[in-house]
C-alpha cells in the first residue's frame, strides 16, 4: 500500500519542514505553515521501472516565428498580451479583490466568443447565475460563452477534452479554489495550487488551448501561492488601480510572446471596463500648470510613452524625524534624490516634510522619473512654478549628473502630440534628429544644479527653510 507522509509547507514561499513552527525560517513569515499529507508510491518487489527514452532534435530547424493568436478586439488587452492570446499558452492575472479582474476577463471572453472561438468560463467562486447577472449588467448576456461552476480539476479536464467542438480559450477563476482529489490538502494550499496549475497547463498545451488563471494576491500585492506558479505560466499580468480612481492599469511583468512592462489603461464605467486610447490626456486632464511643485514626466511603460504629473510638497517640520510620504514611486529613490540635492546643490531638505505623488494613481518604476522628481522638489522648495508646457525625463546619478534614458525620441513625440513646447532632457551622445527638433524645443542638462538655476530665488531657498 501507499504510505502517507505528513509534511509542513509554508503557504507563502513553499518551504518544506519536518515539524510545525510558528515562523517560517525561509521567508520569516508568521503563522503561514500548514500540514499537508502526501502519499508515497507503493513499494514494489524489488523491480525498478525504467523511464522511456525521449527523442532529441537538432537546434537548427523550422520554427514558427508568427504565432497564431486569438485577438479579442479589446485593444488595450491585446496590447498587454503581445497582440492577442497564443493557443497553448497559460496566462496568470492577479490583482486586489474587487479591482475588476473577473469583469475584464468576462468582457474578453465574450468578445472572443463572438469571433467563432469556443470559450469556456469556469468559476470556482461564483455560481452560474451570479456570472450571468454580471454579463447582463455589462450588456453581454447574448454572448455564446459556456459557463460552469466547478473546482475539481479532474472533472474540468475531462469536460474540456470531451467538449463538442475544439476549445480555444479556458478561463479558471480562480486557481486558488481548484483542487486535485488525489492530493490530501485543502484548496489554496501550496501543493494544491501547484498541482492544479500543472495539470491544467499540461492539458492546455496538449490540446493547444489558451488558458487564463485568475490569482489572488497577498497583502503585499504579490500573487498568492507558490512562486513556482509564476514560472509555470507563459505570461503574468497584474491588474492595478486605486478604488478611489476610476481607471485601472493592466501591467505585464512576464510575457514569453511579447514585451514585458507593457501596460493597458482602462476606465471603470457603468457598462464595465472601457479602454482608454490616450492615457496621457487622461492623467493630465486635471493638472494646473501654475502651481509650484508640479512637473510633467514623459515616462515609458513597455513600448508606450505616457505623460504623468509629478506633484511634490515641501513643508517645514517640527518633528525630530520629518515625514516622507510617497505614492506611486519608489521611496528609496526619493531618499536618494533628496540626498543628492542636499549634498550636490546645497539645498536644505532634511528638516522638512516631503510628500510626493504621481497623480492619477499610476505607479512609475523607471529611473527616468528622477529628473522630474528633482525638478518638482526644487519648485516646491522655492515656491515658484516650473516653466509652462515643459516635460522632464532623465536619470540622476549620485554625483548629481543627469544620465540618458531609453527611447527619448518616442517620449518627445508624445509630448509634442499633447501640445508641450519644451523639454528638459539629458544631453544625447548622437543628438536629436531634425524632425524631433522641429516638433519641440529641447533644453539639455548635465547636472541637477542646472535645474536649480531655473529659479530666480534659488539662492534664497536655503534661508527660507533654514
Amino acid at each position: 500500500m501507499a504510505k502517507s507522509n505528513a509534511s509542513y509547507v509554508c503557504q507563502s514561499c513553499g518551504a518544506v519542514s519536518r515539524k510545525w513552527s510558528g515562523k517560517c525560517d525561509s521567508c520569516n513569515e508568521w503563522n503561514c505553515i500548514a500540514e499537508e499529507i502526501t502519499e508515497s508510491a507503493p513499494r514494489g518487489l524489488g523491480v525498478k521501472k525504467k523511464g522511456r527514452r525521449i527523442e532529441f532534435v537538432p537546434l537548427q530547424g523550422e520554427a514558427n516565428k508568427n504565432y497564431p493568436r486569438h485577438i479579442t478586439g479589446i485593444k488595450e488587452f491585446d496590447r498587454v498580451t503581445g497582440g492577442g492570446l497564443v493557443p497553448g499558452s497559460a496566462i496568470l492575472i492577479g490583482g486586489d479583490p474587487g479591482i475588476g479582474k473577473s469583469t475584464l476577463l468576462l468582457q474578453a471572453v465574450c468578445a472572443l466568443s463572438q469571433k467563432d472561438v469556443s470559450c469556456l468560463y469556469v468559476s470556482g467562486e461564483e455560481a452560474i447565475d451570479q456570472v450571468r447577472m454580471r454579463a447582463i449588467r455589462l450588456g453581454l448576456g447574448n454572448a455564446p460563452v459556456e459557463l460552469a461552476s466547478a473546482t475539481n480539476v479532474r472533472d474540468i479536464i475531462t469536460s474540456v477534452e470531451q467538449a463538442d467542438r475544439p476549445v480555444g480559450l479556458l478561463v479558471i477563476d480562480s486557481i486558488q479554489t481548484m483542487f486535485v482529489d488525489t492530493v490530501e490538502s485543502a484548496p489554496g494550499t501550496v501543493t494544491q495550487v501547484r498541482t492544479s496549475a500543472q495539470e491544467i497547463i499540461r492539458m492546455a498545451k496538449t490540446k493547444n488551448i489558451a488558458v487564463i488563471f485568475v490569482g489572488h494576491v497577498t497583502k503585499d500585492g504579490q500573487i498568492a501561492g507558490p512562486r513556482v506558479l509564476e514560472h509555470l505560466v507563459d505570461t503574468v499580468l497584474y491588474f492595478e488601480g486605486d478604488r478611489s480612481h476610476h481607471f485601472r492599469i493592466l501591467r505585464s511583468v512576464k510575457n514569453r510572446f511579447g514585451p514585458t512592462d507593457e501596460i493597458g489603461v482602462f476606465e471603470m464605467a457603468h457598462q464595465g471596463l472601457v479602454e482608454v486610447d490616450n492615457p496621457s490626456a487622461l492623467f493630465l486632464s486635471q493638472r494646473h500648470g501654475d502651481v509650484a511643485g508640479s512637473a510633467v514626466l514623459a515616462a515609458l511603460e513597455g513600448t508606450r510613452p505616457i505623460l504623468v504629473e509629478v506633484q511634490a510638497l515641501v513643508a517645514p517640520s517640527n518633528m525630530a524625524a520629518p515625514r516622507r510620504a510617497v505614492i506611486g514611486w519608489d521611496p528609496n529613490r526619493l531618499a536618494m534624490i533628496v540626498a543628492v540635492l542636499e549634498s550636490r546643490c546645497g539645498l536644505r531638505l532634511s528638516g522638512n516634510d516631503i510628500f510626493l505623488n504621481i497623480a492619477g494613481g499610476i505607479r512609475i518604476n523607471e529611473p527616468a522619473a528622477d529628473l522630474a522628481v528633482a525638478a518638482a522638489l526644487i519648485s516646491a522648495l522655492s515656491g515658484q512654478a516650473l516653466p509652462a508646457h515643459t516635460v522632464f525625463f532623465g536619470e540622476v546619478g549620485l554625483a548629481g549628473e543627469i544620465r540618458q534614458v531609453a527611447q527619448p525620441d518616442l517620449r518627445l513625440k508624445e509630448a509634442s502630440k499633447l501640445g508641450f513646447e519644451r523639454a528638459t532632457v539629458p544631453k544625447a551622445k548622437k543628438g536629436f534628429s531634425k524632425s524631433i527638433k522641429e516638433m519641440i524645443e529641447i533644453d539639455t542638462v548635465t547636472h541637477v544644479q542646472d535645474i536649480a538655476d531655473l529659479f530666480s530665488g534659488a539662492d534664497d531657498m536655503n534661508r527660507k527653510y533654514a
